[in-house]
């Protein structure tokens, strides 16, 4: 039967006929192309999981791109974030924030800094040493303070300014050395012109306190260098009510006393042992001299002791780490703290860490050597009179950072 076998023509027979939109001939007679037929997937055909097969998507094979998403489809999966990169992330974050804080720390800080003392003004200056050579001051300035104050002080309202206490504090390759310079100590006043009459003074000698109270710290440094030898590379100095404000700010500073301590001209009044001094107590307590057997010169060591533990409170990890504290201490100081015009924070941080190694009373603690506590002089009364032979050794030794032996 041309070919075909009664099977294949029962087969065909008995298949319904196409309808006439669908019939191949129709199609091709109007111009239209007939429906490609779907193929189902081949057994070998994978699709990625998650895929549905879409049909007629024109890719010959009757099958769209699959089609990728959570359940129902709802678009491509966000692929969540790895732990690592949480963390990384988040210390980015951190270290941004810290830099933020920092510089502008820096900066607010900086613009408090008050540079009031000009040293290049001082004449005659000695040859730079090695070393770091700060000059300390601690003067009897009652600005800031009221009536009240004055009273509760124990300050009295005298006018004009002097100081109470001077230091050099040298820093080296043999650590720190405190020397305290006793405000009484006779020296010679050099030549200098007045602040205020721009008169040309002859140089004279009187009791050390005299130079602030003629010319100022600029006055004052130079007398410290013409009567040791020693280069003074900055200058800082706080008066009385920078003081009390700086101790309030960091919450008192904790004293041990061996013996009580009971001085009606400043007002202390302690018992042996320890305890918190706070802003008023701790003036008190570094300007009492009464009852001292070595008067002025026991008031030093006092001094020296109280700054080095100041400096160790201030820089304890409950200070650092607590911004409320820490800025009030870093406010407080630098607003009534007078520098000279070279000092940097830096310099300022250098001289505070410099303090923290200096301890009352040990070796590198220490008062310039005297000869006479009670020196006759002819018009300044009593003064404090160098040991000069023991005072130029100790000079050299800081001038050339050589560790210090004199201590007496």
């Amino acid at each position: 039967m041309n070919g075909w076998s009664d099977d294949t023509e029962q087969r065909r027979l008995s298949e319904p006929p196409l309808p006439p939109e669908l019939s191949p001939r129709r199609a091709a007679a109007s111009g239209g192309v007939p429906p490609q037929p779907t193929r189902r997937p081949a057994p070998g055909d994978r699709l990625p999981p998650g895929a549905i097969p879409q049909p007629g998507g024109g890719s010959g094979d009757g099958y769209g791109p699959p089609v990728t998403g959570g359940p129902g489809g709802r678009g491509p999966r966000t692929p969540r974030w790895s732990t690592r990169r949480k963390i990384g992330y988040t210390a980015l974050g951190l270290v941004v924030v810290l830099l933020v804080v920092s510089v502008s720390t820096y900066f607010w800080a900086d613009s408090k800094v008050r540079r009031e003392v000009d040293l290049s003004k001082v004449e005659d200056r000695p040859a730079t040493g090695k070393g770091t050579n700060y000059l300390i001051v601690g003067s009897d300035s009652r600005e800031g303070l009221t009536k009240q104050d004055e009273k509760d002080l124990h300050t009295g309202a005298a006018a004009g300014q002097r100081t109470d206490s001077m230091m050099i504090l040298h820093t080296g390759s043999n650590g720190s050395t405190m020397m305290s310079l006793p405000r009484d100590s006779y020296v010679t006043i050099p030549a200098f012109t007045g602040q205020q009459s721009h008169k040309r003074y002859a140089a004279s000698t009187h009791k050390l306190n005299r130079a602030y109270a003629d010319g100022g710290p600029e006055l004052l440094t130079r007398t410290i260098e013409y009567n040791t030898g020693i280069h003074i590379d900055h200058y800082a100095e706080i008066g009385f009510a920078g003081f009390v404000n700086l101790v309030n700010a960091l919450g008192g500073v904790n004293m041990c006393l061996d013996k009580p301590l009971h001085d009606k001209a400043s007002g202390a009044d302690f018992a042996a042992g320890c305890t918190k001094m706070n802003g008023q107590q701790s003036l008190a307590f570094v300007r009492q001299r009464h009852q001292e057997a070595d008067q002025d010169l026991g008031r030093m060591r006092n001094q020296q002791k109280f700054l080095s533990t100041l400096a160790h409170q201030a820089a304890s990890p409950s200070t650092v780490l607590n911004p409320f504290k820490l800025y009030p201490v870093i406010g407080s100081g630098l607003d009534t703290l007078i520098v000279d015009k070279d000092m940097s924070l830096r310099n300022l941080a250098s001289m505070f860490w410099a303090m923290k190694g200096v301890t009352g009373g040990s070796g590198n603690s220490i008062t310039v050597p005297i000869a006479s506590a009670n020196y006759q002089t002819p018009n300044d009364g009593d003064a404090v009179k160098w040991d000069m032979t023991k005072a130029k050794t100790l000079f050299g030794q800081l001038k050339d950072d050589d560790k210090v032996t004199v201590t007496k």
